[in-house]
C-alpha cells in the first residue's frame, strides 16, 4: 500500500504492509505530483524490530505505525526538522511546547491551557510534533502521531517558547539558560541511529535553544498553573 503525504512542508511517499498507517495519516494525504522529497518503505523486518522494542504485546498494524514515524524521524534532520516528544499548543498564533519525561503531565497541563483560554487555544500536537528550525526561527508542525486522545491539527505555527515541565507543590516558572535546557531537549527529541542525521539533530537542538524562549515550570496541575505559565511566558489573558 502506497500513498503520498505532506509533513512539515516535505512530501513523503509511504509504502506499508497494512492499511493502519494510511488511515492514521489521512488528514495529511496529498495528490502525488512529481517525485517526493523522500520515501519510506516498511518491511517485515521493520515490524519485528518494533516488536523487540515494545514493552507490551502489540498488533502488527500498530507496530507498523511506529515503524513509519521512526523512519520519517530518521530522515527529517536532513531537512532542518526534528521530532520531539511533547505537547504543543498555539495561542493567538504563537505556539508553546511543553516537554518532559512520560507521565509528568504534559497533556494535563495543555488541557488546563485550553480550559483557561477557550477558543484562543488550539492543539497543534499532543505527543510527537515536528519542529523546523531555520533562518533564526522555529516552527512547530502537527503530525498524525498526536497521542492517545488524538489531539492535534494539520497546521504550522511559529514557536515562541519551550517549557520543561516538572511536578511541584507550588506553581513556579523561571527562564533558563541554554546549558540547562539542552540536556533535557536531547532526551526528548528523537535521536537518529544514522551518525550524520544525529549530528544534524544535535546542531538543530543547539539552534533551537537560541531562537525561542526557554523556561522550566514546576506545577501542581491545578488550574492556576496554566495562568502562571501563560502570563510568565508573555501571554495576556
Amino acid at each position: 500500500m502506497t500513498d503520498t503525504y505532506r509533513l512539515a512542508q516535505k512530501t513523503v511517499r509511504i509504502s506499508t504492509l497494512f492499511e493502519a498507517p494510511h488511515e492514521l495519516c489521512r488528514d495529511y494525504r496529498i495528490a502525488a505530483e512529481g517525485e517526493p522529497d523522500f520515501s519510506v518503505e516498511i518491511t517485515p523486518e521493520d515490524i519485528e524490530r518494533e516488536r523487540e522494542k515494545a514493552t507490551r504485546p502489540c498488533s502488527d498494524p500498530y507496530l507498523e505505525i511506529l515503524a513509519v514515524y521512526r523512519k520519517i524521524a530518521e530522515k527529517m534532520p536532513a531537512y532542518g526538522t526534528v521530532l520531539v516528544h511533547g505537547s504543543a499548543i498555539a495561542v493567538d498564533g504563537k505556539a508553546y511546547l511543553f516537554t518532559a519525561r512520560s507521565g509528568t503531565g504534559k497533556s494535563t497541563h495543555a488541557r488546563l491551557w485550553r480550559e483557561l483560554l477557550g477558543e484562543r487555544a488550539v492543539m497543534v500536537n499532543d505527543d510527537k510534533p515536528l519542529l523546523h528550525i531555520a533562518d533564526g526561527r522555529a516552527t512547530v508542525f502537527g503530525t498524525p502521531w498526536n497521542g492517545k486522545h488524538r489531539l492535534g491539527a494539520n497546521i504550522a505555527v511559529p514557536l515562541k517558547a519551550v517549557c520543561l515541565l516538572t511536578r511541584a507543590e507550588d506553581n513556579i516558572i523561571v527562564p533558563i539558560e541554554k546549558s540547562e535546557a539542552y540536556p533535557e531537549l536531547i532526551r526528548q527529541i528523537y535521536r537518529p541511529a544514522d551518525p550524520e542525521a544525529l549530528r544534524a539533530t544535535l546542531s538543530l537542538i543547539d539552534s533551537l535553544t537560541q531562537v525561542v524562549g526557554l523556561y522550566r515550570l514546576g506545577c501542581n496541575m491545578e488550574p492556576e498553573a496554566a495562568r502562571v505559565a501563560f502570563e510568565s511566558m508573555g501571554g495576556r489573558l
